[in-house]
């Protein structure tokens, strides 16, 4: 799955924790815009966590077999998850959020990519690496643009987009939540303070 698929899962399945769990009060809550806002980027990196890490190990180092190992194997990623959560765990109840948002964000990337196994379209032997092999590239690590044009006829691939679209409307609906930090980053405005 392409970024936009994997940040599109963790949104909506962020979303569905924090309606089941809190009642959407994370979203409305006064003051809690800030924290919603920091949230989603622990969010948005956790969904990006694992290629952040084995794709460049892989493709430019070559210190990986393929694009799918050491970040996206549950024997590194639970470590890692339960290292941000301890950090996070660490300050008040809002910022223990952060590390269950990370962990949705970066299991939920290594479980999609898995997805494909059920209809023979790929496999999970990337989950429990080095344990299980998995098939190293045969002539060097493929390019991005090659690998977007192969996709283009995948139904999956097309799938990334339906649910790019449904996480954004529910990111509208809950209030566009991380929007704010954007606004204030480019900006370049200062942090309000508060409880948020």
């Amino acid at each position: 799955m392409w970024p936009l698929g994997h940040a599109a899962v963790a949104y909506l399945l962020y979303s569905l924790w924090t309606r089941t769990t809190q009642n959407g009060a994370t979203f409305r809550q006064p003051g809690a815009e800030g924290s919603a806002s920091i949230a989603v980027a622990f969010l948005l990196i956790g969904s990006q966590f694992p290629d952040l890490v084995d794709k460049p190990l892989a493709w430019y180092f070559g210190m990986l077999p393929t694009g799918r190992t050491l970040a996206h194997s549950l024997l590194f990623l639970v470590p890692v998850v339960l290292v941000v959560g301890a950090v996070t765990a660490r300050h008040d109840r809002l910022e223990r959020e952060y590390g269950i948002v990370f962990a949705i964000g970066a299991i939920s990337h290594v479980l999609v990519d898995a997805v494909p196994a059920l209809w023979g379209g790929g496999d999970w032997y990337h989950l429990l690496w080095p344990l299980t092999p998995v098939e190293p590239y045969e002539s060097g690590a493929p390019s991005v643009i090659d690998l977007f044009v192969s996709s283009l006829g995948d139904p999956y691939f097309l799938l990334e987009f339906v649910l790019a679209g449904i996480a954004f409307v529910v990111w509208y609906r809950d209030g566009r939540p991380g929007l704010s930090l954007v606004k204030r980053t480019l900006s370049r405005e200062p942090e309000p303070h508060g409880d948020g």
